[in-house]
């Protein structure tokens, strides 16, 4: 048997709907169910609806299938080709279909996304970020009473000249972009009792979605500023105020989180309006410690932009403010200077080797500095070396991180049993092809795949795991081996293999770039606390 019915009927979760679905399912098996807008010329062509395809109830539950026809389709035949290999497929997902092998129960509206293999992975990567937190954790929710209408009624309508007026936030007022518009003549102002108004860290959001808008948006989101107060929501906003304080980087990520289309279809089935149960169940992510510290630094960075904008600005605007055209062209190109000296120095950092010297731990730092002397003096020989010395410094200052940090979590690596033999027997220390074993086993280590997501390692394994910075990685081998055992390159060839070695030594250091973000510390004093077992 096939049903075509509106959409809402199988993907809601209201008692009704579920109830319906309960009764099916008494007597039904579902096989198939497909989505798509038009279906029923008695309702709006935006409208979606479903068919669904049933089979007498059997013992055992056949897997479900599920499909969507996209709302826009630039090729009609491939949506059907995608159709009929859903219909032969016994698991997985197509373009616009999957298969459930183990059906949800009838209390669960069969919303696309909320069982879409794509959605689910993409829920489980929120993880990623540091940790996961449904929204009615971290807030309580609340809807004002204030509409346009009850606010006249109650006569509390008042204008932004009287001084007890509360700007009213409305939803037309909450941007796309997270922010609140400034006021305008159609804002409106009342008075309201300062227990119902907005306080700062509050976010808003609009009620109203437009449920047919392709492709999707997130949910219209703005975090309320001090420069917003005093305002109070209308009835057309959903207010959301913390629990307890967050900190700027947790407030700013689950902002810029609830605006995406993700977090509008983890919310479920898109309504007309937002509602209190649909965010209060909503997945959002949490910083971790490593992107908190990120995104402080990148919110400290665009003030500290923004600062200097309002400089330079002040200084242009200022050229025809002074007395004298002289006086004028002193002051520009004495405040200008420092600007100009600023971003100067900015722009060396997407210089590498500027941000090697500067960023880099010394003992790399340092060998890189030699090297690009050496080159800049002519001395080929020496510069050849430098290069050749660099690449080993590199490989085996990293790989020493490796060696301190696997140790750390009780992890013993193969290569460092054969270099603790080559020292045992009294052989020549570990060399350039010791560090890159370690580092080539670090990168396939499977002891390693179970880290936390922002544990060092993960960034220090990448290094040699890309073709082309271990292709590099055994070409200056290679070239060090030569020189060690006399094979030295011939004079003649020495310009062209300077430059081939530091291109191979430059590809290196770029996947090196993690280094930058791991400083050195001295350690001067370690202390044992015997009942915590821990040093400090």
């Amino acid at each position: 048997m096939a049903v075509l019915l509106p959409a809402h009927a199988w993907v809601s979760d209201r008692s009704w709907a579920a109830e319906m679905r309960t009764k099916v399912a008494e007597h039904w098996d579902t096989l198939l169910v497909v989505y798509g807008a038009g279906m029923l010329t008695q309702m709006h062509a935006r409208v979606e609806s479903a068919v669904v395809f049933l089979r007498a109830r059997a013992q055992t539950r056949p897997a479900l299938k599920v499909f969507q026809v996209p709302r826009r389709r630039p090729d009609d035949a491939a949506v059907v080709k995608d159709f009929e290999r859903l219909l032969a497929r016994q698991g997985g997902r197509g373009e616009y279909g999957y298969v459930l092998r183990e059906p949800p129960g009838p209390e669960q509206g069969l919303h696309f996304d909320r069982f879409d293999p794509h959605i689910l992975q993409r829920r489980e990567d929120l993880a990623g970020f540091g940790a996961v937190n449904a929204l009615g954790d971290l807030f309580t929710f609340h809807r004002a009473p204030f509409s346009d209408a009850a606010l006249k009624r109650g006569q509390q309508l008042t204008s932004s000249k009287d001084p007890g007026g509360v700007r009213m936030v409305r939803a037309r007022d909450i941007g796309r972009d997270g922010t609140i518009a400034p006021p305008s003549e159609e804002t409106l102002w009342a008075t309201i009792a300062e227990d119902q108004q907005l306080a700062a860290g509050d976010l808003v959001i609009r009620r109203l979605i437009a449920p047919f808008m392709v492709p999707p948006h997130g949910f219209f989101t703005a975090e309320v500023g001090e420069d917003d107060l005093p305002a109070a929501a209308s009835d057309q906003v959903v207010v959301l105020r913390p629990i307890k304080p967050l900190s700027r980087p947790q407030a700013r990520l689950i902002t810029l989180f609830l605006r995406t289309p993700l977090a509008l279809t983890l919310a479920g089935p898109r309504p007309a309006t937002t509602t209190m149960e649909a965010l209060s169940a909503l997945p959002v992510p949490q910083p971790d410690e490593a992107l908190t510290k990120a995104l402080d630094e990148m919110t400290a960075a665009k003030q500290q932009f923004k600062r200097w904008e309002q400089e330079a600005e002040s200084v242009i605007e200022s050229v025809f403010l002074e007395k004298t055209a002289a006086r004028a062209r002193a002051r520009v190109i004495d405040s200008g200077r420092a600007l100009r000296l600023r971003v100067e120095a900015a722009s060396l950092l997407d210089d590498l080797g500027h941000g090697v010297r500067t960023r880099f731990p010394y003992p790399v730092a340092y060998r890189w500095r030699e090297t690009e002397a050496r080159i800049s003096a002519g001395d080929a020989q020496a510069a050849y070396a430098a290069i050749l010395d660099t690449a080993e410094q590199l490989l085996c200052y990293v790989a020493q991180l490796v060696l301190a940090l696997t140790h750390a979590q009780h992890i013993t690596l193969g290569a460092v049993t054969a270099i603790r033999d080559k020292l045992a027997g009294g052989r020549s220390g570990p060399g350039f092809g010791d560090w890159a074993n370690v580092l080539n086993e670090a990168a396939s280590s499977r002891q390693l795949n179970n880290l936390p997501e922002a544990h060092p390692l993960n960034d220090i394994r990448t290094l040699l795991a890309h073709a082309d910075a271990e292709k590099a990685r055994q070409a200056l081998s290679e070239r060090r081996n030569d020189q060690a055992h006399l094979r030295r390159v011939d004079p003649i060839d020495l310009p062209h293999a300077i430059d081939v070695a530091f291109a191979d030594l430059t590809r290196l250091v770029e996947r090196a770039r993690f280094l930058a973000d791991l400083p050195l510390i001295e350690v001067t004093d370690v202390r044992w606390d015997t009942f915590a077992r821990s040093a400090y």
